[in-house]
């Protein structure tokens, strides 16, 4: 495998969670994932939010004119569809990410569904669309970055018009002054800086739903969409590192292990720990998660002897849903879920 220098200016800007940091329940924000799909856009002054299309009454609102709506917080752990994708053999050539493309923030904002409410959604309507002010070429095509919600999820689910990550207002690079969150659902579906919601009476059809991040075998493959977050489980790396590698070196002798697991179809029901590569797998303590769509917190005590090992780790969900030891390989590298496997060297003494 070889990271070309595009990949290299990619990560550059972008950057993932440090893995120590999982031991913080809701995540600092300069540590929470970060993906930028194009440039952070100069929103403009005098910025409204438009809601407009399918509505009985098109509606114009101000940063204040939502503040003045109650908030509604919500505790939400987002991952990036692409996490893992460095790890797929053959190669997939866009942001390398290995594990560390997660956080858990707490979402200040309005619920979708009370604006729509407001507006009144007219019949006919089938999706709500989002769109942002970040604009990019993606696929030989300029476009603004937007993706769409079928009008069931945007009423029913949980989605947020967020102002607010962990009682702060938004910060630029995380969608300032508006963004959308969709909690159980990869990263990409949370559309940044958003400049207007349109209903609309007809399945949007934009680059970012009808090409980009699609499960697809082939080029010629025209792939399932992708949606909620698969479930995974990463652990804290015991021990030191190892500058350049990342080779973990711990002493002999009691270990307590810990790390968080998640999963956007189902709660998570269990996460098993291996010292052997996975061999051989035994289960950890769980704690129950701080909100239904924030990650959960586990421990395991191990018995760390003298010698090489290779830890993993692996989360099921209430579904049956589980993580497979090894990765799938899709064209776009997203959703690989495969466990987490952390090379350890126990010191005796």
């Amino acid at each position: 495998m070889a990271i070309s220098l595009d990949e290299l200016q990619l990560a550059a800007r972008n950057h993932g969670l440090p893995l120590e940091t999982l031991r913080y329940d809701v995540t600092p924000v300069g540590l929470h994932y970060l993906l930028i799909h194009f440039d952070v856009p100069a929103v403009p002054d005098g910025w409204r939010l438009r809601v407009g299309g399918l509505v009985e009454e098109e509606l114009s609102l101000s940063l204040e004119e939502l503040r003045a709506r109650p908030i509604v917080r919500r505790i939400v752990t987002m991952e990036c569809a692409g996490n893992g994708r460095a790890r797929l053999d053959p190669h997939v050539f866009s942001q390398p990410w290995l594990a560390e493309a997660v956080g858990t923030g707490e979402w200040g904002g309005v619920r979708v569904a009370t604006l729509l409410e407001e507006a009144g959604v007219r019949d006919g309507a089938v999706e709500v669309l989002f769109t942002g002010f970040d604009r990019g070429v993606d696929g030989g095509i300029e476009q603004a970055y937007e993706r769409s919600l079928t009008l069931e999820e945007a009423l029913a689910g949980d989605a947020l018009l967020a102002y607010e990550l962990n009682g702060e207002p938004l910060p630029p690079q995380h969608g300032a002054p508006l963004r959308l969150v969709v909690p159980g659902w990869y990263g990409m579906t949370s559309v940044k800086w958003l400049d207007r919601i349109t209903v609309l009476d007809r399945p949007f059809e934009g680059y970012q739903q009808t090409h980009a991040y699609r499960i697809r075998r082939d080029e010629e493959d025209e792939g399932e969409p992708l949606t909620r977050i698969r479930p995974r489980a990463l652990m804290v790396p015991p021990g030191v590192p190892d500058f350049l590698t990342r080779q973990r070196f711990l002493p002999a002798g009691p270990c307590r292990l810990e790390g968080r697991a998640w999963s956007g179809l189902a709660p998570v029901a269990a996460v098993e720990m291996s010292a052997d590569g996975g061999a051989t797998w035994s289960a950890a303590e769980l704690d129950p998660p701080p909100d239904r769509w924030a990650w959960s917190r586990w421990t395991f005590e191990w018995n760390a002897e003298p010698g090489e090992h290779e830890l993993c780790c692996r989360a099921r969900d209430g579904a049956g849903n589980e993580q497979p030891l090894e990765p799938e390989w899709n064209v776009g590298g997203y959703a690989n879920n495969a466990v987490q496997r952390v090379p350890v060297t126990v010191r005796a003494g």
